[in-house]
């Protein structure tokens, strides 16, 4: 007879038993109570019939089955009762593989085994507690010592002996609380459902084998949509080792996220160092357990992901220098810009309003016989170009800025403004003066579309220091409703703001005024 054939007649005996079982310990007249005992034994014997051939070099197959079997015979006789706890615990104990592998979990298992025997340790409602208790924090403590594939696998065993516990806990429960026949009745179905639960978990988890196959193809995946940031905490966690350290290869030795330089273990240490090459230069090392990458399926796999990580992280940080780059293309756009305002104010002084003014000073000493009341109306309208040369000049570089600092060229701007401004400055102490030229130029757009749009009564403008930042807020009563995006004024102003390591926000609720606040670095770009 083929094992197959052997393991299917054991199953068949099993199932027939069961109806005998159910026969002889309910008698068939009370379907509520032998109907859910026979489909939980019957679940642990298929369970155990499906995971022995799909599985065979795993004994937890056998001991479901076995766990069956003895199930019907607690049926017949309650000073077996607890019989079937005996491989059930051992099963879950050392789930997936089944076989028992150091001190502790030889010594709990054949423990399990022995007190299955004794019906008065698991009647007693105490030491049922005490005893799920310890096999979960056995378990526990199982997980925390391993490392790599065993980790994982011991990850499984801790959910299968953590969900029997319960159960075991749950019914022991109810006795010490509820203690009435109907809720020993009700807790029974449950724990009767539970077990089938579990049962069923168990198989299909070593049906798939997650620990094993699904890890190493899904490891690409998982790393690959990681950031630099949380690598290393993915990486422990995909290979079971929670020491795990990853260093970048940077100037000839690895460094940390943090830049810290990695030393490598030595040879005879327990950990090892798994350096990760592209093109045949170390691009990262991986500092573990030596049990780590037994696996070569995972090993390669993981040196693949680990590749791609690296190559996020490197084009990431291209990225960054570019972004760098070009914010400091932009703040000597408006450096140069500056520049070539502060050139053609002084040409526009030493040309145009030159002349003018040296022809308003003729015009002031007439020639005798002249038209006095042409030349005063010729004087007049020289006067109004002067003025309007001399704004243009303060518009395109404001001269009160470099000979009396920010505080006289926006008394001056706020002077000139036809709507009522309220100056307020604070001490805002050494100002940059990149810094200085983009808050008189905020100021002198704000106020100029309060002039030309807002329809405002007032207006106020309020400059102060904090941290580091110089706050400018204009505000007005007017009839609100401005529009940064679509606003071309705005638009370049905060363009100018942003180059300069700044920000600028517009609060215009319409018919509640403008509120124009910019924030500004003290010391210039960053």
């Amino acid at each position: 007879m083929s094992g197959r054939a052997g393991r299917r007649l054991l199953w068949l005996v099993i199932v027939a038993g069961g109806l005998v079982a159910e026969a002889a310990g309910f008698g068939l007249g009370a379907p509520g109570d032998w109907i859910p005992d026979l489909l939980t034994g019957w679940t642990l014997a298929g369970g155990g019939l499906i995971a022995w051939e799909r599985r065979p070099e795993s004994w937890s197959g056998p001991l479901l089955l076995a766990t069956g079997g003895l199930w019907f015979a607690g049926t017949t006789s309650s000073t077996v009762a607890y019989v079937y706890r005996g491989p059930l615990l051992h099963a879950t104990l050392a789930y997936p593989r089944g076989w028992p592998r150091g001190f502790f979990l030889v010594a709990t298992v054949a423990a399990a085994y022995v007190l299955s025997a004794i019906p008065a340790v698991w009647r007693s409602a105490g030491v049922s507690l005490a005893l799920a208790g310890g096999f979960v924090a056995l378990a526990v403590a199982r997980r925390g010592a391993a490392v790599g594939r065993e980790r994982r696998e011991r990850t499984y065993a801790l959910g299968a002996t953590a969900g029997v516990s319960a159960l075991v806990a749950g019914a022991a429960g109810v006795r010490l609380i509820v203690q009435t026949p109907a809720a020993d009745d009700l807790s029974l179905v449950a724990f009767e459902a539970g077990l089938c639960a579990v049962t069923i978990w168990m198989v299909v988890a070593l049906w798939r084998a997650p620990w094993a196959t699904a890890h190493a193809t899904d490891l690409m995946v998982d790393l690959s949509e990681s950031r630099t940031g949380g690598l290393r905490d993915r990486l422990a966690h995909a290979l079971g080792d929670p020491g795990l350290a990853v260093g970048f290869h940077v100037d000839g030795a690895f460094v940390d996220a943090a830049g810290e330089r990695i030393e490598l273990p030595p040879p005879a240490s327990a950990r090892r160092a798994t350096v990760i090459e592209r093109g045949g230069r170390p691009v990262a090392v991986l500092i573990h357990d030596r049990a780590v990458l037994e696996d070569p399926s995972l090993r390669a796999s993981l040196a693949e992901a680990a590749d791609l990580a690296s190559a996020n992280a490197a084009l990431e940080g291209e990225l960054r220098t570019q972004v760098e780059q070009l914010r400091e293309s932009r703040r000597r756009l408006v450096v140069a810009a500056d520049e070539e305002r502060r050139r053609l104010e002084r040409r526009l002084q030493e040309t145009a309003e030159r002349r003018l003014e040296r022809l308003l000073e003729e015009l002031s000493a007439p020639a005798a016989g002249a038209d006095a009341g042409a030349l005063a109306d010729l004087r007049d309208q020289l006067d109004q170009s002067l003025v309007d040369l001399r704004r243009l000049a303060a518009g395109l570089h404001p001269r009160e800025l470099d000979e009396g600092g920010l505080p006289t060229a926006l008394l001056a701007l706020a002077e000139r403004s036809p709507v009522p401004v309220d100056l307020h400055f604070a001490d805002v102490g050494d100002v940059a003066p990149e810094t200085a030229r983009t808050a008189y130029f905020v100021c002198s757009e704000g106020l100029a579309n309060v002039v030309k749009y807002a329809e405002a009564s007032r207006a106020a403008l309020t400059i102060a220091a904090a941290e580091g930042r110089l706050r400018i807020e204009i505000a007005d009563d007017g009839r609100g409703g401005a529009d940064p995006v679509q606003g071309s004024g705005l638009r370049g102003l905060a363009d100018r703001v942003d180059a300069v390591g700044g920000k600028l926000t517009v609060q215009s609720p319409p018919g509640g005024g403008t509120q124009l606040t910019a924030e500004l670095p003290l010391t210039g770009s960053p």
